[in-house]
C-alpha cells in the first residue's frame, strides 16, 4: 500500500491515505441533509438498505461505505481496529466533503461511529445515532460487570476458525433476528441474504473485528456526544443485551433519546424496519 496525501475517489470508491479502497454508495439527492450509515459485523453497507432507500426517498443524501476488509471493500492484512476505523469513515466524509452530518451506526458501527467522535470531533456532524450499537463496552471486566465474558466472543472466534459459513448460518438464523424464539417465523431470505454479505468479508479481517467489536471500550468517546444523538436498542437484543448497551449508553449521553423496542431483536433494522425507518425520519427532521 502507498501513502497519499490526502484521500480519493474514483467511482464509487475512496482510496484512504494508507491505500485502503472503501466501496461506497452514495444515494438520494446529491444536495439534501447527509446521512451516513456504518453497518455491523461482519456485514456490509447492503444491510441498511432498507433505511438508506427510505431516507433517500424521502429527500436524504444517503452515504454508506463497507468497512475495511468487509463487503466490497479491500482487505488489508492489518488495521482491522476501531482507531481504523474510526478514521476509514473520516476519510470518506473528507474525500466527498460532507458536512453537518447525521452519523448513524449499527452495532460494529455505532462503535465506528462512537470512536469517531472521539478521534475526530463533530465539527462535520450535526446529529448521532446509534442503533443495537456495542458502545460502550461488550466485554465483562472488573470495571463492567454487566458485559458478556470473554468465553462469548472466544467461541465465536473458535467458530470462524472451525466453520465460518454455518457460523454465519447459525448467527443469522438464530439469536441476530430472534428467529431461536418460540413463535418466531424465521424469513430465509433475511438468513440467505446476512449469510452472503458475511462471506464477502475478508476472513482475518473478520476474524480480527471480533475483538474490535467486543473488546474496545468507548466510555471516553460517548462523554466528547455533543450533538443530538438518538439510541434505538431492542429489548430482546441476544447479541448486544440492552442494559449493557443502549442503557448505558444512554447513562453516559444524558441527552441522548433512548428509544427501546419492545421484544425486539438485534437485527431490528430488518425485523423492524417500518418504525426504525420513521423514528430516524423523525430524528433527523427534529
Amino acid at each position: 500500500m502507498t501513502a497519499n496525501a490526502k484521500p480519493t475517489v474514483a467511482g464509487s470508491y475512496v482510496t484512504t491515505r494508507e491505500g485502503v479502497s472503501l466501496y461506497f454508495k452514495d444515494w438520494g439527492p446529491k444536495d439534501g441533509p447527509v446521512v451516513t450509515l456504518s453497518h455491523g459485523w461482519p456485514l456490509s453497507s447492503d444491510s441498511w438498505e432498507n433505511q438508506a432507500f427510505f431516507l433517500a426517498n424521502n429527500g436524504f443524501r444517503v452515504v454508506a461505505h463497507d468497512r475495511r476488509g468487509h463487503g466490497r471493500s479491500s482487505q488489508p492484512w492489518d488495521g482491522n481496529d476501531m482507531d481504523h476505523y474510526a478514521d476509514d469513515l473520516a476519510e470518506v466524509i473528507e474525500a466527498l466533503d460532507l458536512r453537518d452530518v447525521s452519523a448513524f451506526g449499527f452495532s460494529t458501527g455505532g462503535g465506528e461511529v462512537a470512536r469517531y467522535v472521539g478521534r475526530h470531533g463533530t465539527k462535520r456532524v450535526a446529529r448521532l445515532g446509534l442503533v443495537s450499537a456495542v458502545p460502550p463496552l461488550m466485554l465483562k471486566t472488573p470495571a463492567n460487570p454487566g458485559g458478556l465474558p470473554i468465553d462469548v466472543f472466544d467461541g465465536i472466534r473458535a467458530g470462524q476458525i472451525a466453520d465460518r459459513g454455518q457460523l454465519y448460518k447459525d448467527i443469522a438464523s438464530g439469536p441476530f433476528y430472534g428467529y431461536n424464539r418460540p413463535g418466531a417465523k424465521p424469513s430465509q431470505g433475511i438468513i440467505d441474504a446476512w449469510y452472503a454479505q458475511g462471506m464477502q468479508g475478508g476472513f482475518k479481517n473478520t476474524y480480527d473485528s471480533i475483538a474490535a467489536f467486543s473488546a474496545t471500550d468507548f466510555t471516553e468517546d460517548l462523554k466528547k456526544f455533543d450533538r443530538p444523538t438518538l439510541i434505538v436498542h431492542g429489548d430482546d437484543d441476544q447479541i448486544v443485551p440492552i442494559d449493557a448497551a443502549g442503557r448505558a449508553s444512554k447513562k453516559l449521553v444524558p441527552h441522548a433519546v433512548l428509544k427501546v423496542y419492545e421484544g425486539a431483536p438485534h437485527g431490528l433494522s430488518d425485523t423492524h424496519k417500518d418504525r426504525l425507518n420513521q423514528d430516524m425520519l423523525a430524528f433527523l427532521k427534529s
